[in-house]
């Protein structure tokens, strides 16, 4: 397959083995539909303006990724580029052009925001998934996470942000956002995204995440009543996952009771594959406390990560079907 920028030649080197960083963005740069993520950006793009000329049109969603896979500020990535070569290849700069700085950064991150473009790369992932059969099945899986929010009071508004909220999981009181997942259940890939304050319960947020040709839903102990909220699907078959002090009641329960705890096992077995795409985001690409202000900045971050994470998730498949 061709890159569009560049090759990747990392110059004179006695050695030929690739530091894992560099077969990341390699394996990323193979599945990365760059063309129609430069579609959907272009009309939004400077053209023709007084004073420097824009960088490549290609280079800066480019850079955006680049920030999301290795949890980068605006001022982080502009210090990368200096300070990392493969990092400037990636992008397709030279080691004596100019180079994007944070302003540059920041304002393709407003665009993106503006326009909602965010949600839009996530369906050109997904369309492109779907193309190569990836995302063809009827059964999901719905679940949310917590995502922390910074509680500090030590900014100009002296407030902490207004539209996250203190929810609580366990014992412990959090200061956090949510984010809504609807996920294929065979293979974990994320078709719908939403992001609310972390006190909104999860089963509110239901029928945001389904497309409505569902056949079966998986979902743990937190969407229990689902299917008797106004709405609901009746064609829906719910697979909810039953509540942590019932099930240890099946213990004594005797041989239906160890039925039903199978039942369980399957439940939890298939209702797994949502959280993969949460540990791709958290581990992979780092993404554990929000970095900005508002849900709506915020949401458009989430649902780019969930964009990647599937490119991730799906890369061997991809490859080997562009091979």
């Amino acid at each position: 397959m061709k890159h569009s920028i560049h090759q990747y030649s990392f110059g004179f080197s006695l050695s030929v083995r690739k530091t894992r960083n560099a077969i990341f963005l390699d394996e990323m740069d193979h599945v990365m539909p760059w063309s129609r993520l430069v579609d959907l950006i272009a009309p939004h793009y400077p053209a023709g303006r007084t004073g420097r000329p824009p960088f490549a049109l290609e280079t800066m969603p480019r850079t955006h990724c680049l920030q999301q896979w290795f949890n980068l500020s605006d001022q982080a990535m502009k210090e990368a580029f200096f300070d990392t070569p493969l990092y400037r290849e990636f992008v397709g700069l030279a080691d004596n052009e100019r180079l994007p700085d944070e302003s540059t950064i920041l304002r393709l991150r407003h665009r993106l925001e503006k326009y909602n473009l965010a949600d839009k790369i996530l369906a050109e992932v997904n369309a492109i998934l779907s193309e190569h059969g990836l995302m063809l099945k009827e059964d999901r899986a719905v679940d949310a996470t917590l995502i922390a929010a910074p509680s500090s009071t030590k900014n100009n508004e002296k407030t902490r942000d207004p539209e996250m909220h203190s929810s609580q999981k366990g014992n412990q009181w959090y200061f956090d956002m949510k984010a809504h997942i609807g996920v294929y259940a065979d293979s974990s890939l994320v078709h719908t995204v939403r992001c609310t304050s972390g006190n909104v319960h999860d089963i509110t947020q239901v029928h945001r995440l389904l497309h409505g040709h569902e056949k079966n839903v998986w979902a743990d102990a937190g969407y229990q009543g689902v299917e008797k909220r106004p709405g609901a699907d009746e064609h829906v078959t719910w697979h909810v996952a039953m509540r942590p002090g019932k099930r240890k009641a099946l213990k004594s329960a005797g041989v239906l009771g160890e039925l039903l705890d199978k039942a369980e096992k399957l439940k939890a077995g298939v209702r797994a594959k949502v959280e993969h795409p949460f540990r791709v985001i958290k581990r992979q690409f780092g993404y554990v406390k929000t970095h900005y202000r508002g849900l709506k900045k915020n949401a458009a971050q989430i649902a780019t990560l969930f964009a990647l994470s599937n490119l991730w998730m799906a890369r061997r498949d991809l490859m080997e079907a562009q091979a």
